[in-house]
């Protein structure tokens, strides 16, 4: 949507917009909060015993991956920097309704990491005053408050506290960001420093650091065990760009916060685990605490550690750091609050501008005149931590925001190399290297870290502590049956209008008649309209249906939509030249004038709004740009188009009539829906088809591919020519100066190459000197997988 965009009343509508107050050293603090929060406290314990003393390695090669991620988010962060974050850059890379289910499982992930945040503290704080001397472990005030009790009030109360600060602004929030964030840095590195004192100490400490089984204790799978486990302590640099709106100079400073962020805390997490592993002493007093039987010499520190859980580090810190058990609990305390700022103002700001965009309810993007701040989205997201931080079994249940960020970073990587495509003239402050290689392995990596994050957490079905997993995967079915029902219930329909925003129809010549097929053809040079017209028409009486006429007036990003209406009527002459030809032929035909910033944009909103079944593009078969390969608009609608789609270059020699129809044969869907509009053209122009097979190399590309073409040819007249040429695309363009019009299916190819139809049909297109007709079907969300990651 535009900065602007003039109301129907003559008013304009103003899109809210947040302050820039947050600079560097805040938006860093608030990334490093997130990234040591609760999880170094909670999650250390657990991973240790998971994977032994390789959770060192674990840690580092964590780091490792989630760099891969975090230069993802650096390049969209500083190219989009609007709250929102991963949100924002589905939905502008990739088709609807991504960009919902992504904001959609981002809002969750972030809100369930936080009411986990809150538990924790809550946890901590009445293990602080029982340490402290105030309370019992058994303790009951009034036969009614309960340790449980008394923690699940403090969380409540420290959510709604954290609230009431990001009410206050991003400049309030940035600033308590940085204080308790350095605190907890401190004492971290206290913990560190004694640790390791009490490790070397010890004469035979790498004996006792390695335990009888080694660095690798639990093998390769402990280590993958302990990543998917961890992983999610990493997820800082996603809060980060959900600031990009409030920060300072976002194209330098985003990226520059990333980065300090994840080289600050990767050689924190590995030294607190190693001062872990090798400081705690194995005594009789540990054993009790960690309620196991046997002697010392039957257990390893890393097995003590998974033994003992969240509360791992806090009891080692116990026996080698001065006054340990007190200061990492003040540590852990300072740590949940900083992340719990930290994701409550990330799921706040996902809300605010999935509301902003219309796919909530508008209230939660209103924004406080005094404070600047997304108020409703900030006690919205608020009060549904709160809840859940009071109700939910939360341990078993924050097992699904682990999941659910893994797979929201792997649609981040998809989506950084689908804008690559989809927008290569965009500004990138900075650019992710050996595009798309690093993106390509961020997904991979993270893809194969799910099942063992599960795995680790129990599939036992039930609500036992070995069900954790099982609970993650019943949350997340329930929680996304739930975006289901929201999005085509309420927000699908309010997208549609946000389309009609960004480009409204302002001339419409006749409505359509709602046939069982369209095809919309985009119109703007009368000299090749009638050409275009004749393609349309045939396929349009071959499926009985109708055609879309459409011309697109393009106004500068910074101008309001509403200033294209001036030139809407500039268009009108093309269009009612276009529909002439096709009421001659007795097609029903519609034609619309639409306004937009960008050309394909108009055009994809216009396939999404009449839910079309193709579109006929025309090319003027240049050569290759260094950013387009057919063209940057083509390119773009070929790419992202929810439909079949046509491209046509007409040739050179071309008058209109086709006497002789070329059909290369190649197998699948594309190939078949060549022949499909040869067959249409073929039935309208009376004219034969030569089913074309080329034998590379002496290879046979099989009879099936010859039966299936043929098979969808139909009744046409059919003869078929083979011949063998080392160069399969040199043949056809060969074959082509023997026939009016060439149709030519969209080959596969692998996804590291600047294709968008694939390297044969675009040659033929290129050279051919007659009219070439490019068909690409659509094959649903796995084509839509395959093109999105196509790169530049």
């Amino acid at each position: 949507m535009s900065d602007s965009a003039e109301a129907s009343d003559g008013s304009h509508d103003v899109e809210a917009e947040l302050s820039r107050d947050m600079g560097l050293w805040g938006i860093t603090f608030i990334g490093i909060g997130a990234m040591i929060g609760a999880g170094v406290f909670a999650l250390t314990g657990f991973a240790a015993g998971l994977a032994g003393p390789a959770l060192l390695l674990a840690f580092l090669l964590n780091g490792v991956i989630a760099s891969f991620t975090a230069m993802s988010y650096a390049e969209l962060g500083a190219a989009f920097p609007r709250s929102g974050g991963a949100y924002n850059w589905v939905t502008e890379a990739i088709p609807r309704p991504w960009g919902f289910f992504t904001g959609w499982t981002n809002w969750f992930a972030q809100a369930v990491a936080c009411a986990l945040y809150a538990v924790t503290f809550g946890s901590f704080f009445v293990e602080f005053l029982v340490i402290l001397g105030p309370l019992h472990h058994d303790f009951s005030l009034f036969g009614v408050i309960t340790h449980s009790v008394l923690a699940k009030a403090l969380a409540a109360l420290v959510v709604a506290f954290f609230a009431y600060i990001n009410y206050r602004g991003a400049e309030e929030t940035g600033k308590i960001g940085i204080v308790v964030t350095t605190v907890k840095v401190v004492i971290l590195g206290l913990f560190v420093v004694f640790g390791a004192l009490a490790t070397v100490k010890d004469p035979n400490w790498t004996t006792k650091f390695l335990g009888d089984r080694g660095f690798f204790a639990n093998g390769v799978t402990g280590v993958l065990a302990a990543m998917g486990f961890t992983y999610v302590a990493f997820e800082g640099y996603d809060i980060i760009v959900q600031s990009g709106e409030e920060v300072k100079n976002p194209g330098t400073n985003i990226p520059k916060a990333i980065f300090y962020s994840i080289v600050v805390v990767i050689p924190i997490y590995v030294l607190v685990a190693f001062a872990a592993i090798g400081g705690i002493d194995i005594t009789a007093d540990i054993l009790e605490i960690a309620g196991v039987s046997g002697t010392p010499a039957d257990w390893t520190t890393w097995q003590l550690l998974g033994e003992m859980g969240e509360l791992g580090i806090i009891q080692a810190a116990g026996q080698f750091v001065p006054y340990g058990l007190p200061l990492l609990l003040v540590a852990g305390l300072t740590a949940t609050m900083s992340a719990l700022n930290a994701t409550l103002y990330a799921s706040s700001r996902i809300a605010f501008s999935m509301s902003r965009d219309k796919l909530l309810p508008d209230p939660l993007s209103r924004i406080h005149d005094t404070t600047r701040a997304p108020y409703y989205s900030i006690f919205v997201s608020g009060g549904i931590i709160g809840l859940m931080a009071i109700t939910l079994p939360i341990e078993s249940v924050a097992a699904s925001s682990s999941v659910m960020f893994l797979l929201l970073f792997s649609m981040v990587n998809v989506a950084v190399i689908a804008m690559r495509k989809n927008r290569p003239d965009l500004e990138r402050p900075f650019e992710v290297p050996f595009m798309p290689v690093l993106p390509i392995l961020g997904i991979f990596f993270q893809l194969l870290l799910a099942p063992f994050l599960l795995t680790s957490l129990g599939l036992q079905p039930g609500l036992g502590p070995e069900s954790e997993g099982f609970v993650a995967l019943v949350t997340m079915l329930i929680w996304f049956a739930l975006g289901v029902g929201v999005y085509y219930s309420y927000s699908q329909e309010r997208e549609l209008e946000r389309m009609e925003e960004q480009t409204p129809a302002v001339v419409t010549e006749r409505a359509p008649e709602d046939r069982e097929y369209q095809i919309v053809v985009p119109v703007s040079n009368p000299e090749n309209v009638e050409q275009f017209m004749r393609t349309a028409i045939d396929l349009a009486q071959e499926n009985d249906g109708e055609i879309l006429v459409m011309s697109v007036v393009t106004v500068p990003q910074q101008t309001p939509i509403a200033e294209g209406r001036a030139f809407a009527d500039e268009k009108r002459e093309v269009i009612d030249e276009a529909m002439s030809f096709a009421e001659d032929e007795n097609v029903p035909v519609s034609g619309t004038v639409r306004i937009g910033h960008d050309v394909s944009t108009a055009i994809l909103n216009t396939l999404e709004q009449q839910s079309s079944d193709a579109v006929l593009l025309g090319w003027r078969g240049r050569g290759r740009r260094r950013d387009a390969v057919l063209g940057s608009n083509v390119d773009a609608v070929v790419t992202g188009a929810p439909c079949d789609v046509f491209v046509e270059k007409i040739g050179t020699d071309a008058d209109g009539s086709v006497d002789s129809i070329l059909v290369p044969a190649a197998g699948g869907p594309h190939g078949e829906l060549a022949a499909e509009a040869a067959r249409a053209v073929a039935h309208s122009e009376d004219a034969p088809v030569t089913v074309f097979r080329v034998r590379s190399g002496g290879e046979d590309a099989g009879e099936n591919v010859l039966d299936n073409v043929t098979a969808a040819l139909g009744d046409v007249e059919v003869s078929v020519k083979e011949v063998e040429a080392d160069d399969v695309a040199d043949a056809i363009v060969a074959e082509t100066a023997n026939h009016d019009l060439t149709l030519i299916g969209a080959t596969r190819e692998g996804m590291l190459q600047q294709l968008v139809f694939g390297a044969i049909p675009e040659e033929v297109g290129r050279r051919a000197e007659s009219t070439v007709l490019m068909a690409k079907r659509n094959l649903g969300i796995t084509s839509r997988l395959r093109r999105w990651l196509r790169w530049e």
